[in-house]
């Protein structure tokens, strides 16, 4: 286990703390001030729960950026790092992607082409060991990365305003801007994946 590989590690830690810290609310009392009040105040549950959420997702943001540097920077690059850095990332992608289609942020009809996406690079990735290959991120996947990233972090505020009270035109908008990132995010995602899927055919068999 090397230290990049513990960075991508922390992703799939922390993708489950994320789920069981966002659906909270929903299986406490009322009382149990995690949602917001009557009157206009702001229970301090939901401050935390809102802070401990964005927590999660900087440091997993972070954590991508930080695995693949750590590991060419210290000389620890390897087949095993090139598969389970894709795979938390996935992970920690859809479990994001599935807490805010729960709340009606983001299109559930987006989430199955995301998951679709996913399991097909997955199968891919499969047919390319079987060569001898370890296929890493190519830069269709690093580029769809950065938008799922923004539309976690767009979906995310506005669950946060939602939380806070703020449900009127300013949720509104900041759904909007979620979903319209979530759906280029989509986008991008299918294109890269016949983009991974021209390498496989372009590869030889017995290249390896």
């Amino acid at each position: 286990m090397t230290l990049a590989n513990k960075f991508t590690t922390s992703r799939l830690i922390m993708a489950p703390v994320f789920f069981v810290i966002y659906l909270l609310p929903r299986f406490l009392p009322s009382n149990f001030a995690f949602m917001p009040a009557d009157g206009g105040n702001i229970p301090i549950g939901v401050l935390c729960s809102i802070t401990i959420l964005w927590l999660i997702f900087f440091l997993s943001w972070i954590s991508d950026l930080l695995d693949g540097h750590i590991a060419r920077k210290r000389g620890e690059v390897s087949d095993f790092g090139k598969v389970f850095d894709p795979f938390a990332d996935t992970l920690a992608q859809i479990t994001f992607f599935f807490c805010f289609v729960l709340d009606g942020i983001l299109s559930p009809l987006f989430f199955l082409a995301v998951l679709y996406r996913e399991f097909s690079i997955l199968f891919v990735r499969n047919l390319m060991l079987k060569k001898g290959i370890a296929m890493g991120a190519r830069m269709g996947g690093k580029i769809k990365t950065v938008a799922y990233i923004s539309a976690v972090g767009l979906a995310l505020l506005a669950s946060s305003l939602l939380r806070l009270g703020f449900g009127g035109e300013i949720y509104r908008w900041s759904v909007i801007a979620a979903q319209v990132v979530f759906i280029i995010s989509v986008i991008i995602a299918v294109v890269s994946f016949f983009d991974y899927l021209s390498v496989y055919k372009k590869t030889p068999e017995n290249k390896y």
